[in-house]
């Protein structure tokens, strides 16, 4: 049998080319693996935890399709029926200001923000819609409660039949699997060595800057002469 220098060469190059391919394949491996150690994620279940669901009365038909799913979602998911407060305000604009006040009081571990809104002949549909989705936006954000957006923005009345349980799923359901996952993420995040350690570390260092700051202009306001005694000891003298 006759080896020629082409037929080594290639032979060495396929070699090299299945021992990358190896390196490759094993170095994907340890980076999902590592993706996989370091992700921070919220679970399912929402054993424990408490929600208030702010649905609007306006366009009832659609709405109440997406309460009693949200509802049967929670339960699913572990809630307790007690630990469920369902809040009716009269339509979507209301929704932010509701969900704050309810963010506000420290009882609830998420939010559930369900309505519907369906575009008209004016412009009125363009203002409520922009106004909703800032609010309640806003409202999570200023407060540290995660709020789930279950309000529904369609053009036709068809759409929203259509995401209320009929061919595009259930929106209210949805809304209230992203209130159980954040809420769980809310707590992963506290716990998490990466994220919440720092968090208090860089908390209790603005303290513990305060605190100095406070302790030198203590001891600067007693280093200050009194002018009283000052005048006392002249007339003395």
């Amino acid at each position: 049998m006759i080896v020629t220098t082409a037929s080594l060469r290639m032979t060495g190059e396929k070699t090299i080319s299945q021992q990358r391919y190896r390196d490759t394949e094993n170095t994907e491996a340890d980076t999902k693996t590592d993706i996989r150690r370091k992700t921070v994620a919220g679970g399912l279940s929402a054993t424990g935890l408490r929600f208030a669901v702010v649905v609007s009365r306006f366009n009832e038909f659609i709405t109440d399709r997406l309460l009693r799913s949200a509802y049967d979602g929670l339960v699913r998911s572990g809630a307790k029926e007690k630990d469920i407060a369902i809040v009716r305000v009269p339509g979507a604009f209301e929704i932010p200001s509701v969900a704050r006040a309810l963010a506000e009081t420290e009882k609830y571990d998420a939010i559930i923000c369900l309505g519907c809104l369906l575009r008209g002949d004016t412009a009125h549909y363009d203002v409520i819609v922009n106004e909703v989705a800032r609010g309640i936006g806003q409202s999570a954000q200023e407060t540290g409660v995660p709020h789930a957006f279950g309000v529904l923005t369609c053009e036709t009345l068809e759409q929203a039949i259509d995401r209320a349980g009929l061919k595009m799923g259930n929106k209210g359901f949805e809304a209230a699997m992203a209130a159980v996952e954040m809420a769980n993420l809310k707590t992963a995040i506290s716990r998490h060595p990466a994220t919440g350690k720092n968090v208090v570390g860089r908390a209790s260092g603005v303290r513990k800057s305060k605190t100095a700051v406070g302790s030198r202009s203590s001891a600067v306001g007693k280093s200050k002469t009194n002018p009283r005694a000052v005048s006392s000891k002249r007339r003395k003298l």
